[in-house]
């Protein structure tokens, strides 16, 4: 189940691609190496999100690449995604489970020590573990913004499942996260916005790989 070994990790969103298509991002991000892709774009309506979920599994699989979908289950099982990401207030991570096939990775989203020892007693692959830095690329409560390289290796020492940081990450921040504990970094504007998405993954890649 422990199958993450992940160092970067592209969470998708259309809006903040410079005018790029979502495919596109994902294409330079392959290139570029990057090891694992989340199908996130919030606001878009499930058939589409179905249709480009069918496109990225595409490029995703034909790169051996991995592929989760944000929240919804329903759709990773539909579009043959690798797996699911959930947020605490998303779908039970045994509930998904038992939607997906029995070797599915199943992501949760954690902030505290608490929420990722349940996380991993109910059957979770790895854990999104953030806000690190901060975000301004979704809406996270106050105390789950901003919490720290101390809570990743505070959490990364009370599981035994891979921690992904996330949450305002760039090249040059990357590396403390990667040294308190965790596997590697998820990351939306830090590739998707930049000039050169290509480059931009390989050189967080390098960032996180202590190269």
């Amino acid at each position: 189940m422990n199958r993450p070994g992940w160092r970067t990790y592209l969470v998708t969103q259309a809006s903040r691609s410079e005018g790029r298509s979502t495919p596109e991002v994902v294409r330079a991000a392959i290139a570029g190496g990057v090891d694992a892709v989340q199908l996130r774009e919030k606001g878009t309506a499930a058939r589409s999100r179905y249709e480009l979920g069918c496109e990225l599994r595409e490029l995703t699989a034909a790169a051996g690449v991995d592929l989760l979908v944000n929240d919804r289950a329903d759709l990773a099982r539909a579009i043959g995604a690798d797996g699911v990401h959930l947020g605490q207030s998303d779908l039970p991570v045994a509930a998904a489970r038992e939607l997906l096939e029995p070797d599915a990775i199943v992501g949760c989203s954690a902030s505290t020590v608490p929420e990722a020892r349940k996380a991993e007693a109910d059957g979770a692959s790895y854990l999104g573990v953030g806000a690190v830095y901060g975000t301004s690329s979704k809406s996270v409560a106050a105390k789950k913004d901003g919490v720290g390289t101390d809570r990743i290796a505070a959490i990364a020492d009370a599981v035994s499942i891979p921690v992904i940081g996330i949450g305002g990450i760039t090249v040059e921040n990357a590396a403390p996260v990667v040294e308190a504990g965790a596997a590697g970094v998820a990351v939306i504007s830090e590739l998707t916005a930049a000039d050169d998405p290509k480059a931009a993954t390989a050189a967080l890649q390098e960032a996180v790989s202590g190269r």
